[in-house]
Formats: structure tokens, C-alpha cells, sequence
């Protein structure tokens, strides 16, 4: 069993001279060790409990309690409630651009913990710049009905674009999608699975390529083996052209590797660009240097809103 879990590479026998300890290693990297499984043993397991794609619920950490809402940051807020194609309920919340013309409307989609009042640091910085900010929650995420699941949760993507449209307080030609994370997985596979007219942009933050890569990062071979690669953004981002793609990523994200943005990002068809941020970690690298990149994110959001 030891040599399953590839025991010998990662908690040495005996240290090399008396009173020395090995270096410690992080949890993720002591868990990749672990899970290399070189003959096969821990696979085997782990798919006669869960089954092939049995792992792809581990990728989603849902919370139902409202933490925070745009309110605590002192913004206005529609709530709103929407219905997937399968009928889902579906909660989001509408905030208005605080500037005095809308330059368009983002539909935020958010990453893979908690509940949208979790992540609205990543979007209230747009605001004052002339944009309204649509966020939601995914099918079994804060207040919406139902469970997550990969391509249910792709379905209430366009929800979100289709609940926007009926708004009459805003113009549906001038729609942009941004996601962070696993929202930026599922926006760019939703928008080439099906494009929505009056989308003018797509932008990718801290986006990754492949389920089965990101189940590889974690858990080495027992990861894929239990994961599947279904609608993996690296086989439908092609198809998003001729939208311009803006991808961003840190140098040292630590959950999403920098080589997933640039699997990405090879994968896409032009018109696309990447914005690498040194020191970029996984949830602040609009952050990083003052915010040269929201700087950045929004110079490139004018031009490609012209």
C-alpha cells in the first residue's frame, strides 16, 4: 500500500543526519504525492465509490448564507429572480452603474466557493467606471434552487444573459461576460455553446482550460480518474470568435496554474489578448501594482466596446 500511494517520495525514513528534518510541503503538493498512484490501487478505489465522474461534484463548495450584499458596500442593488431552461430558480442581484451613463452591462459569473455576496470585490470596482454589474448564483449556490451540476450550471449562464435582456433600464447590445475562476470555465463554454446577440466582449479571470488538468493539480492520477473532461473550455473557446477574449492571469496563482491561462489562451481564436500578472495570485491580480490591470481590463473593455 505504500508504494500505491508513493509513500517513499514524499515521508522519508530517516532524516539524512540526526536532528534534521526534511523541508515541509504544503498540503497540496503532500496530497499530489499521495494520490500519484503508480499502480493503479487508489484509482480502482476511488472509482468503485464514486464511479467515473463521480469527482466532477468535488469541483463545487456551495454556501446558502448571504455573507455579504451590495448594500454592506454601500452599493444599490436590484434582487432578482430568474428561472434556468429546466426551470431552476435562480437569484441574482442587479447593480447600476454609479456613473451618470452606462458605458454597458457585465453579467458576472463567480467562482466555485461560497455565494455571490462572497465575491463582490471582484466587481463593485466597476461601478464608477460606467458599467452596470449583473452576478448571480449558480443552481445550488446561496439562495438558488436546485444542485450543481456541470452543464445545468453552463444552462443558468444564459439564464443570467436571457433574464438581462428583459431589463428595460439598460441597452441589450451592449452586454460584456466576465467570470472569475470556474465562472470564467462556464461562461466561455456557454457563450460558444450557444452565442448570445449583444455580447460584445468576453473576459477571463483566473480561468482554467480542462476539469481533468485542474483534477490532475489536486489529486494527481486519482483525480482524473474520477473526473471527466465534458465541456472543458479549452474545446468551445475557439468558437466564441470573432468575440474579442481578454485573459487574466497571476504569475503565482496558487489554485489555478498560470500554464491553464495559457492552455487557454492557445486554444482561443483571434481576436484575443493575455494580461499576465506578475505576482497574480488566484483572486487579486486586478489588485496587484495599484491596479495597473483594472486600468488595463478597462482600456481594453473601451476598445472593445466600440
Amino acid at each position: 500500500m505504500a508504494a500505491a500511494l508513493g509513500l517513499a517520495g514524499v515521508l522519508p525514513l530517516a532524516a539524512e543526519e540526526p536532528g534534521q528534518r526534511p523541508p515541509p510541503m504544503s498540503p497540496r503538493v503532500l496530497l499530489h504525492q499521495l494520490t500519484r498512484d503508480p499502480d493503479g490501487d487508489l484509482s480502482v478505489l476511488a472509482r468503485a465509490f464514486v464511479g467515473k465522474g463521480g469527482g466532477n461534484s468535488l469541483f463545487y463548495f456551495p454556501t446558502h448564507d448571504p455573507v455579504e450584499t451590495p448594500a454592506t458596500w454601500g452599493c444599490k442593488f436590484d434582487d432578482v429572480w430568474f428561472k434556468s431552461a429546466d426551470g431552476t430558480r435562480l437569484h441574482g442581484w442587479f447593480l447600476p452603474t454609479s456613473a451618470k451613463v452606462a458605458k454597458g452591462t457585465i453579467v458576472f459569473s463567480h467562482g466555485n466557493t461560497g455565494a455571490m455576496g462572497y465575491h463582490l470585490g471582484f466587481v463593485t470596482w466597476l461601478l464608477p467606471e460606467g458599467f452596470n454589474v449583473m452576478m448571480y448564483d449558480y443552481r445550488g449556490f446561496g439562495g438558488s434552487s436546485g444542485k450543481p451540476e456541470r452543464h445545468g450550471m453552463i444552462e443558468d449562464v444564459h439564464a443570467a444573459f436571457d433574464y438581462i435582456k428583459t431589463r428595460k433600464d439598460l441597452d441589450p447590445n451592449r452586454l460584456i461576460s466576465m467570470g472569475h475562476s470556474l465562472g470564467a470555465a462556464k461562461s466561455i463554454t456557454a457563450l460558444a455553446e450557444r452565442p448570445v446577440p449583444g455580447v460584445r466582449a468576453v473576459v477571463s479571470d483566473a480561468g482554467f482550460a480542462s476539469y481533468c488538468d485542474m483534477a490532475d493539480c489536486v489529486a494527481g492520477k486519482v483525480g482524473t480518474d474520477i473526473v471527466t473532461d465534458d465541456w472543458s473550455p479549452k474545446d468551445w473557446v475557439a468558437k466564441i470568435a470573432p468575440l474579442p477574449l481578454l485573459i487574466i492571469h497571476g504569475t503565482e496563482d496558487e489554485v489555478v496554474p498560470l500554464a491553464e491561462g495559457k492552455v487557454l489562451f492557445a486554444s482561443a481564436a483571434m481576436p484575443k489578448t493575455m494580461f499576465t500578472v506578475e505576482g497574480g495570485h488566484h483572486g487579486n491580480s486586478l489588485w496587484r501594482n495599484n491596479g495597473e490591470y483594472r486600468a488595463k481590463t478597462l482600456e481594453w473593455l473601451r476598445d472593445a466596446m466600440k
